[in-house]
């Protein structure tokens, strides 16, 4: 069992360093799994709802802070530093996690936990899964805690706690280090509206007590329907929610013709204003010269258009939904850039480019 302890160590320190990492490039998108859980917590535990949603506004705190002890207690525990502490410790965050997991498989709330970022989607019940596997393992940990020798590694968490913290402050600052969203630089998003092959299906019946399962929808009209099942989940669209319009209509088809560089407005409660004079400077360099600058926001149209004149931000307007913009453009304001519908640029409003490298980019 003393080899199963350290193997179970070794194993627990890599995932939860692993997760970290991926989370850590994109501590916004975790901000966000997490106001999904104060938000569902207060709907559903209307006695506390006042206190999950004084919760909210700390979301973007709570995830850079959950990120970074993930790294933090990873490693710490590979390199053997005071694992008494950091086994209990383990054993509290994960508690927590499989709470969270649970919660969203069960009750079929939050149905992507975000477990490790966008790089690695996982179903509720796996998710659960993968977290009482962990327990398992952290439960054994905790028994052998005081088998394990200390060393004096204390430098090495320091260390990692810095970097782990710097990683955050870069991601926020700009954009994640590495893109893992559908709307990434290089990818096309017509193509990724579509399957990437066709969809196979397996329908499933039941006939006299007997499930029945078929690839071909059957003709016997005695069979009753259970369900359908896609049998290549990796074919299926990668983007199924991208719609733009107007009140003029859909203009979804219009995004991807040409040169178009997009302004992000996610929200207008927390946007960045003073990055809106460099960007309308952009905006109206480009504009003349074969790129077509479009704004897209999720706000109504008195106040989009009071803002728009407020600001002196001469382009068209759309609308998208506010998850769609989330996902898109981490910050706020943001602008992409997209030649024929494939993406060519991707900014934070911390790194507004020229109008020279905008060009460059659509040749």
């Amino acid at each position: 069992m003393k080899i199963f302890a350290q193997i179970s160590r070794v194993v627990v320190g890599l995932l939860f360093i692993f997760s970290g990492i991926i989370k850590l490039n994109d501590p916004i998108g975790t901000q966000y799994k997490l106001e999904e859980y104060f938000e569902v917590f207060a709907t559903d535990l209307p006695a506390l709802h006042d206190f999950f949603m004084a919760l909210v506004p700390l979301a973007l705190y709570f995830s850079v802070f959950l990120c970074t002890a993930e790294v933090v207690l990873g490693i710490a525990l590979l390199v053997a530093y005071k694992p008494k502490t950091i086994s209990w410790l383990l054993l509290a965050i994960i508690v927590f996690f499989t709470f969270l997991t649970f919660y969203s498989a069960y009750f079929n709330k939050v149905t992507d936990c975000g477990c490790f970022g966008a790089a690695i989607k996982l179903t509720p019940w796996t998710s659960f899964g993968k977290d009482i596997f962990l327990l398992v393992l952290i439960l054994v940990i905790v028994y052998y805690r005081k088998k394990f020798k200390s060393y004096p590694t204390g430098i090495v968490v320091v260390i990692s706690t810095l970097v782990s913290l710097g990683v955050a402050i870069y991601s926020l600052r700009h954009l994640p280090i590495i893109d893992l969203l559908p709307y990434r630089v290089g990818a096309s998003i017509p193509a990724q509206m579509k399957p990437s092959e066709p969809l196979r299906y397996q329908y499933i019946f039941e006939k006299d007590g007997k499930t029945l399962e078929y690839e071909q929808y059957p003709s016997d009209t005695t069979l009753k329907f259970k369900e359908m099942v896609v049998l290549n989940e990796d074919a299926k669209p990668k983007i199924t929610d991208y719609k733009v319009w107007n009140d003029a209509g859909d203009f979804t088809e219009g995004t991807f013709q040409g040169k178009k560089l997009f302004l992000i407005i996610k929200s207008l409660t927390d946007i960045n204003t003073a990055a809106l004079p460099d960007i309308n400077k952009l905006i109206n360099a480009v504009k003349n010269k074969g790129v077509e600058p479009v704004i897209l926001t999720s706000g109504n149209s008195a106040d989009i258009e009071n803002f728009l004149s407020q600001h002196q931000l001469t382009a068209p307007y759309y609308y998208v939904d506010a998850t769609v913009l989330k996902t898109i453009s981490r910050s706020n304001p943001g602008l992409w850039l997209l030649k024929d519908g494939i993406v060519k640029g991707k900014w934070h409003y911390n790194d507004t480019p020229t109008a020279e490298e905008v060009l460059s980019l659509v040749k």
